[in-house]
């Protein structure tokens, strides 16, 4: 467990921190080969973190010369996989003695509050990669049944050089979750995070390379969609991207594909997931997990319980309960141990959501709770968390994607009703349900068209389970043993005895 600090230990600790912003390729850190940098600033307070390397084409070439350089040389790729799984337990070390700097970045980066930076970010992070580095060497090859003269072989091999681009919300643990399984099958890898936060990948850069990593296997990319991230989806020697993210992105990343190599696009794109509470269910349990499942992370989360249906009997009721615990999540000083929710990643997301706002009253949907910016500390981007009451699952608050804590009541009548509301979507990332009866349960988590489904719930798990969507929240899961499978090539040998 994370030791509980207080908010002088982290101020002092933010003022004596100095990040990196250098691009990591082939074993250290470089500038971008055309100079050109970005500032990253902390939607806390609006100060410069520090500059960081805004790469480009030209970077990402060099970048996957030395991935494939490192691959084709074996320096990783042929190593037993016992070794690996060594060296990535090693890392996971490192990346715990380093616990307080690397939790304290991400808050300072993205602004999510530095309890949930510490206890989650940092422990999920370490549960993805130990967890990932110790299966590796317990995944079995197969022998087919064939006639006594022949022996068919069925093997597994790295793919080879792996980009991916990934997202600024939970940037740890979204990295993690692509390069554990893509490192521990013996690829060469390049990570592109978000340039709204890249601070954490460029230290668990040089951390990697502490604890064993060849150079050229792991190299980071800070920069653009449009410049770093277009690059390495069109590049003709990568060979397998991985994408969390927007809907819209996914579908250019798989177009880039196409035009290139046909490399494989693995990708987790949006949600807009339906949480279910029938009359039946424990009301104050789930009252307890609708509020968490739009406030956490300030409701930057792709799984967010961001359409809450109620049925129409315990409405009232439920709604009232609701409405109470959401006093509980307040924006505060992300620094302080104490706060809940954070600020806003930047400017331009805290327009995003202020406009679904304006939307929701202008389509008549009744704000109950919330929608005012506030200012815990000058300068920085917080909002308070949102519900609106008397939606329909026609509005735009209840069919786009927001990403903030912008909460979507809808009623329904019966299963029937909330199932057809629940499946009404583009996406099908994640649900919830709340229920004491065991059939239902059962039932209705059948027919939910979503890649995760809790039950009494919501947003739980481990690494033992996957994760991804179904409909245009993506293809591939992250997770469990099911993760390798998208950073494999699956070879079958035969042999004439």
């Amino acid at each position: 467990m994370a030791e509980q600090h207080t908010f002088e230990y982290w101020q002092s600790l933010a003022a004596s921190l100095k990040p990196e912003g250098r691009a990591y390729i082939n074993g250290r850190y470089v500038d971008a080969l055309g100079g050109d940098t970005f500032d990253t600033v902390s939607p806390i307070d609006n100060r410069v973190l520090t500059k960081v390397a805004s790469c480009q084409e030209a970077d990402v070439n060099v970048a996957v010369e030395a991935a494939r350089d490192s691959f084709n040389r074996g320096v990783w790729s042929e190593l037993a996989p016992a070794e690996r799984k060594a060296v990535l337990l090693k890392w996971a070390d490192l990346i715990e003695a380093n616990a307080d700097e690397l939790a304290l970045l991400e808050t300072l980066d993205m602004g999510k509050p530095i309890g949930d930076s510490r206890a989650v970010d940092i422990n999920g992070t370490l549960s993805a990669l130990r967890w990932t580095a110790e299966a590796v060497d317990k995944l079995y090859d197969e022998i087919a049944p064939t006639p006594s003269d022949q022996l068919g072989m069925i093997t597994r091999e790295p793919v080879g050089v792996v980009a991916a681009i990934v997202p600024w919300n939970f940037p740890m643990i979204m990295a993690t979750w692509k390069f554990a399984p893509a490192l521990a099958m013996g690829n060469s890898f390049i990570l592109k995070p978000s340039e709204k936060s890249p601070l954490t990948a460029l230290r668990l850069a040089q951390l990697a390379t502490e604890a064993g990593i060849p150079d050229g296997v792991f190299n980071v990319l800070p920069g653009f969609g449009h410049t770093a991230g277009k690059a390495l989806a069109l590049h003709m020697d990568v060979d397998a991207l991985a994408f969390t993210g927007s809907t819209a992105i996914a579908k250019q990343l798989m177009i880039y594909a196409g035009e290139s190599n046909m490399k494989r696009v693995w990708t987790e794109a949006g949600g807009k997931s339906a949480n279910i509470v029938f009359a039946d269910a424990d009301l104050d349990a789930a009252a307890i997990g609708a509020a968490g499942g739009i406030c956490f992370n300030t409701g930057e989360v792709c799984t967010a319980g961001s359409r809450l249906l109620v049925e129409d009997s315990i409405a009232d009721e439920f709604m009232a309960k609701v409405r109470a615990l959401m006093a509980d999540w307040r924006p505060g000083h992300p620094l302080d141990p104490n706060t809940n929710v954070g600020a806003i990643v930047d400017n331009a997301q805290m327009e995003r959501v202020l406009k679904y706002i304006e939307i929701g009253q202008q389509e008549g949907a009744k704000m109950t709770v919330g929608g005012q910016q506030v200012t815990p500390v000058d300068g920085g981007l917080f909002l308070e968390p949102t519900v609106f009451e008397n939606v329909n699952n026609g509005m735009t608050i209840a069919r786009e994607e927001i990403f903030g804590a912008v909460l979507s009541v809808i009623r329904f009548s019966d299963e029937d009703e909330a199932l057809k509301i629940a499946n009404d979507s583009i996406y099908g990332l994640a649900a919830g349900l709340w229920t004491n009866n065991l059939s239902r349960a059962h039932r209705v988590a059948r027919k939910l068209r979503a890649g995760s489904v809790w039950v009494n719930e919501y947003d739980l798990g481990d690494m033992t389970a996957p994760f991804g969507g179904y409909k245009q929240s993506g293809n591939g899961r992250d997770k469990s043993l099911h993760a390798f499978d998208k950073y494999s090539e699956v070879k079958a040998t035969w042999f004439k005895l």
